[in-house]
């Protein structure tokens, strides 16, 4: 364990509950840990994972605008995601992944090419929801901190490992907690959007 791990792991830490709880301050405190976690996975070989962690900054500093930009007086609710573009963009993450998964399995020396472009391409799906605060991000985060606690003890990043199972335990809670400020989901209405 090295001080950058702890140093990410901390601010990344602060960042997911401050998400949970639809905290502004989520986007800055993740941008530092992001940064911070890149160069950790690149150190272990999780190429996915480090590239995972600019794409994080990245969107960290749109999320923040986002969330910080008001229309018509007001911030960006909390809201349900139509099912079919859930759908489709879920199966567009999932193709993604693959593709990667393959691409770093012949062409580098990746630690574990499936479980770590899984992460990478739910992960990127879930950013983009949290980031129009849709519920369903939490769900992702779950499926993907499901998938992230074997993988990074596994390449013995204990802590991190250790911080993903918090992680998972804060997606359920933090589930309830945006169901309730999205309110009632309208069945109807959402399937015939796209």
């Amino acid at each position: 364990m090295s001080t950058a791990e702890i140093a990410a792991n901390v601010l990344t830490a602060i960042c997911i509950v401050l998400a949970g709880r639809n905290n502004v301050h989520t986007w800055w405190t993740g941008i530092v840990g992001c940064a911070i976690f890149s160069w950790v996975f690149l150190e272990a070989r999780l190429y996915a994972d480090a590239g995972l962690q600019l794409f994080f900054i990245a969107t960290g500093i749109v999320g923040w605008v986002h969330w910080t930009r008001r229309r018509n007086g007001n911030e960006l609710p909390v809201r349900w995601t139509p099912p079919v573009r859930l759908a489709a963009m879920t199966a567009a993450a999932l193709a993604v992944a693959l593709v990667q998964a393959a691409l770093l399995a012949r062409y580098t020396d990746a630690a574990a090419p499936l479980a770590d472009s899984m992460v990478f391409g739910l992960s990127v799906l879930a950013q983009f929801l949290l980031m129009g605060r849709r519920v369903e991000n939490w769900i992702l985060w779950i499926v993907v901190n499901t998938i992230a606690v074997p993988l990074f003890a596994h390449r013995e990043l204990y802590l991190t490992a250790t911080l993903y199972a918090f992680f998972w335990v804060n997606a359920i809670v933090s589930l309830r907690y945006w169901r309730k400020l999205a309110g009632p989901r309208d069945a109807v209405r959402d399937t015939l959007r796209f």
